[in-house]
């Protein structure tokens, strides 16, 4: 197997671990994986609070987006409330329903975090946060070219 076949096979690992975690919170809130996805952004960065926030720093499909907020503020886990200065402007604030549920991803996230650190030395865990951090931006780099 080539390098950067192992390297997307294990991306997609993770990604499949994370899946299998979160599931049973999107089965107890009746939520979407990107619904959860949202709700724990909102609770994470309480000073970005609009559909465009999400798209921009979640990197996730505008119509995406626009669709479990929808959902979202259905269910009544967000309420969408008009921006004083500028009327085109809406922001998201969770309800107390959509602060449990975020509580319970945060919780998810925590165990999958230590899961995947799970054997690693504090040093092992720095160098790894620093590595990363090269790979993320050659990545931001190479994308902005294109």
């Amino acid at each position: 197997m080539t390098p950067s076949t192992e390297f997307l096979l294990h991306i997609r690992r993770i990604a499949r671990f994370y899946e299998t975690l979160i599931r049973p919170v999107c089965e107890e809130y009746g939520c979407s994986q990107i619904e959860t996805d949202i709700l724990a952004f909102l609770f994470n960065n309480p000073e970005k609070d609009t559909a465009k926030d999400i798209v921009e720093l979640r990197m996730l499909q505008k119509g995406n987006v626009s669709l479990a907020v929808d959902s979202l503020i259905r269910n009544q886990f967000l309420i969408r409330n008009q921006d004083a200065k500028d009327r085109r402007l809406f922001h998201l604030s969770l309800t107390d329903k959509g602060i449990k549920a975020a509580k319970s991803i945060r919780k998810v996230r925590s165990r999958f975090q230590s899961a995947l650190l799970e054997g690693f030395s504090l040093e092992e865990i720095l160098l790894y946060h620093k590595m990363n951090q090269k790979i993320f931006d050659n990545a931001a780099k190479y994308t902005e070219r294109t």
